[in-house]
């Protein structure tokens, strides 16, 4: 029986996925990201790109992974909505960098840890989400409504952690 040596926390829970599974995730939640709000205008609050982001970061725990998934994904979503073209690309992108970084110091897998994490990052995505809008595209119409975003989080939350297991079973160790 081979033993083996882990010399840090980051090979002892870095974790790849196949690479389907890390393209159908990313593309389905943006489909549904563009699709649903059509359907039921309530969903809109929801930003399952932003889920897939968070799950992924943090699973890899590279910040270079984290940052290029955010930014890819966020530049798809910007594609496939009235958004200008980058502003989700940035917004995730820095999500990304952020989330693999932490997943270094937390446990991501413990549910308290990924309800705050989800939470955060959602109002982190909010607040960046305006202040590029806002500041670099000087959007003037843009406002912060801190009642809806703070329910944007809750919703994003609440979505994120039955998602997170159902993904954390295509999980393998690098």
């Amino acid at each position: 029986m081979a033993e083996h040596s882990y010399t840090s926390r980051r090979e002892l829970d870095q974790y790849a996925f196949h690479p389907a599974v890390t393209l159908l995730v990313p593309v389905v939640c943006i489909l549904l990201q563009v699709v649903l709000p059509k359907t039921f205008p309530r969903l809109a609050i929801l930003d399952l790109p932003l889920i897939a982001v968070i799950f992924f970061s943090v699973a890899r725990r590279s910040q270079i992974a984290g940052t290029v998934t955010g930014t890819l994904i966020g530049l798809f979503q910007d594609g496939l909505t009235n958004h200008p073209f980058g502003v989700n690309g940035i917004a995730k992108g820095i999500i990304g960098y952020i989330a693999a970084s932490i997943g270094f110091a937390v446990d991501v897998e413990n549910l308290v840890n990924r309800i705050v994490l989800n939470f955060c990052f959602s109002l982190l995505q909010s607040g960046l989400l305006y202040l590029i809008a806002r500041w670099l595209l000087g959007d003037a119409t843009v406002r912060l409504l801190p009642v809806h975003e703070l329910i944007r989080a809750v919703s994003n939350t609440a979505v994120a952690i039955p998602l997170f297991y159902m993904l954390d079973r295509f999980r393998v160790r690098e």
